[in-house]
C-alpha cells in the first residue's frame, strides 16, 4: 500500500509519521523548498525569525509526548503564560496556558518530525483525480494537508465528497512584518494582542521568543488591512511600522522591515471533525479541522494517518 501526502506542514508530516509508524509506505510532496507550512521561519541578516505561527500550546496527551521529545532535543522551550493586551481602554495583561517557542524557529520542529520520512520539496502537485491519481500517477490513498481553498484547486470535480468537505471553509489573510531595530527600546513584554485596531492584531518580541534578546519585533496584521496589499505586501511596511510605534511608544525607526503575506493565514471558523476521509480514499487534514492552533494541525494529521492505516490494512 502506498499513500501520497501533499503538503509538508505540521499536519502533513504528522499524518505521514503516523502512516509510516503503522508500516504504510508513504511519500510527502511539498511545493515549497522547505518543510514547515505556516510554522514558517525565515532568515534575515543571518538570523532566523518566525513569521507564521507565533507559538504553540499543549493540551493533548499524545502531542505532549511529542513536545517532550522536542524539548529533550533542545528544539522547544516554555516561553510565557502572560501576554499584554492593548485595546482602546489602555494596556492590560492576561494569563493563560503556557506558550511554547523554538530557539531555532518553529520550522525546526516540523523538520525534526519529518526526519526519516520520504519528503520531496520543490514538487508541485497540479491535480488529484479519481483512482486516486496524483499528477496522473496512481496511489492507494491521497492526503491533502492544506487549507480548503488550496485543496479545491487540486481536486477533480468528480471527487465530490472531498470537495464538499472543504467547499465552505473560509480563510482570512494576514501580513507578517519583521521589524529589526538598532536596540530594544520598548516596554517589557513577550507578546501582545492588539484589539480593535485597523492595522495590528498581535505583536511578538522575537528576541524574547527565540531567547537571544535580539531587537526584533514580529507584527501580525488584521485580515481587513491585509486585503489591501494582495499585489505588493512590501508597500504595507510603513503603515505597519507606524502602527507599532504608536501602540508601543517606540521612538526609534527599525533598520529594516520585511513583510510577508499569507493568503490563507487562519480559518475563520472551527471545524466539527478532526479530518476528512472518504470512500474514494481522499483524506484532508489541518488546523481548520478544530480550533485553529498548532496542536490542532498535529492532532488532525495524526488521527487521519492512524485511521487511514487501519483502512488500508483492513
Amino acid at each position: 500500500m502506498s499513500v501520497v501526502v501533499v503538503g509538508a506542514g505540521l499536519a502533513g508530516v504528522a499524518c505521514a509519521k503516523a502512516l509510516s509508524e503503522a508500516g504504510v509506505d508513504v511519500r510527502v510532496l511539498e511545493r515549497d523548498r522547505v518543510c514547515g507550512g505556516r510554522m514558517a521561519t525565515k532568515c534575515y541578516d543571518g538570523r532566523r525569525t518566525d513569521i507564521g505561527a507565533a507559538y504553540f500550546t499543549v493540551q493533548d496527551n499524545d502531542f505532549s509526548a511529542v513536545v517532550d521529545e522536542w524539548r529533550s532535543a533542545g528544539l522547544a522551550r516554555e516561553w510565557t503564560d502572560t501576554l499584554v493586551v492593548h485595546d482602546p481602554d489602555g494596556r492590560n495583561t492576561t494569563t493563560g496556558p503556557m506558550r511554547w517557542a523554538a530557539p531555532g524557529g518553529l520550522r525546526s520542529l516540523v523538520e525534526h518530525l519529518a526526519a526519516g520520512l520520504a519528503v520531496t520539496t520543490g514538487h508541485l502537485v497540479e491535480r488529484v483525480e479519481r483512482g486516486p491519481l496524483v499528477n496522473g500517477e496512481p496511489a492507494d490513498a491521497v492526503v491533502l494537508a492544506m487549507p480548503g481553498p488550496s485543496a479545491l484547486r487540486l481536486l477533480h470535480p468528480d471527487l465530490r465528497q472531498a470537495r464538499n468537505a472543504v467547499h465552505d471553509q473560509v480563510w482570512a489573510p494576514a501580513l507578517t512584518a519583521t521589524l529589526q531595530y538598532p536596540s530594544c527600546d520598548w516596554p517589557d513584554f513577550r507578546a501582545a494582542f492588539v484589539n480593535d485596531h485597523p492595522v495590528l492584531q498581535s505583536v511578538c518580541d522575537d528576541g524574547s521568543r527565540r531567547g537571544d534578546d535580539a531587537a526584533v519585533l514580529v507584527a501580525h496584521t488584521t485580515a481587513a488591512f491585509a486585503e489591501h496589499f494582495a499585489g505588493d505586501p512590501s508597500a504595507a511596511g510603513d503603515d505597519i511600522r507606524t502602527a507599532v510605534a504608536q501602540v508601543f511608544g517606540i521612538p526609534q525607526r527599525p533598520s529594516t522591515v520585511h513583510v510577508h503575506r499569507w493568503t490563507f493565514a487562519r480559518p475563520t471558523e472551527a471545524g466539527s471533525r478532526q479530518f476528512h476521509l472518504d470512500d474514494q480514499r481522499i483524506g484532508i487534514a489541518g488546523d481548520a479541522w478544530g480550533s485553529p492552533r498548532v496542536e490542532t494541525a498535529w492532532t488532525s494529521g495524526t488521527a487521519l494517518g492512524r485511521e487511514l492505516a487501519n483502512l488500508l490494512r483492513a
